[in-house]
């Protein structure tokens, strides 16, 4: 490839912006956006303790619904027994009623006990769920806040710049040498680098001496290739 030497540095200059594109080049994020993320995660986690938090408070308010009519038809059963024990003269009668009486004044103790131990337990739960409510509302304020500080910083326009530039430069290449870079880009990754006198900028290898001194002693305008990747090696001017 034949080349002034004002174009290989342009070339070069394309090469290294473009390189660094590949391996991520993108702008930083600031310090506000990191708090913003950082925040918004932390809202997610939140969000969904406090929705878990409703939902236990929800079931244990149904299973207390569920005692509550559970009472209600043994205290109508209960009732029904003494009407009828009052009534029965049969003794086989009485003593299947005095039997289930009985039961159902046990059961009733144990719905009892239960009634209290879910009233102890959702007390806690909703407890828990108030607390996470406040804590949601609060870094809800908090994300208000670090949006605003987010949405104030600049933008950082390093990305838009760098792409802007090597838009600009490949316009001031001819098309052929372009079209070059662009095929070898495609097959290495790399398209062209720099040479320091012994290696390549682009796959840094140490080059054999015969080969290093051959691409030294090239032409100033000719752009020799690295005999290791292929790269287009810019040396620079002399």
């Amino acid at each position: 490839m034949q080349l002034e030497l004002p174009l290989q540095e342009k070339l070069l200059e394309i090469a290294t912006l473009e390189r660094n594109g590949d391996v991520g080049l993108q702008p930083e994020a600031s310090e506000e956006a990191k708090e913003l993320a950082k925040l918004r995660k932390k809202l997610g986690r939140t969000r969904d303790a406090s929705a878990s938090a409703q939902l236990a408070v929800d079931d244990m308010e149904l299973e207390i619904r569920r005692i509550q009519e559970d009472e209600r038809k043994l205290r109508r059963r209960l009732d029904d027994d003494r009407r009828q024990l009052g009534a029965a003269t049969d003794p086989t009668t009485r003593k299947d009623l005095q039997h289930d009486l009985h039961s159902s004044q046990v059961r009733l103790q144990n719905l009892t006990s239960e009634m209290q131990e879910a009233h102890n337990e959702v007390h806690a739960l909703r407890a828990n769920r108030d607390l996470y409510r406040q804590q949601l509302g609060e870094l809800e304020v908090e994300v208000e806040k670090a949006q605003r500080a987010a949405d104030a910083v600049p933008l950082d326009t390093t990305v838009e710049d760098a792409r802007g530039r090597v838009e600009k430069l490949k316009g001031e290449l001819p098309a052929d040498i372009l079209a070059a870079y662009e095929e070898r880009r495609s097959e290495n990754g790399i398209g062209a680098a720099k040479f320091n006198g012994r290696s390549c900028g682009g796959c840094h290898i140490m080059l054999p001496v015969a080969e290093a001194s051959r691409i030294r002693q090239a032409p100033a305008t000719e752009v020799p290739e690295c005999g290791e990747c292929g790269s287009y090696l810019i040396r620079g001017r002399a």
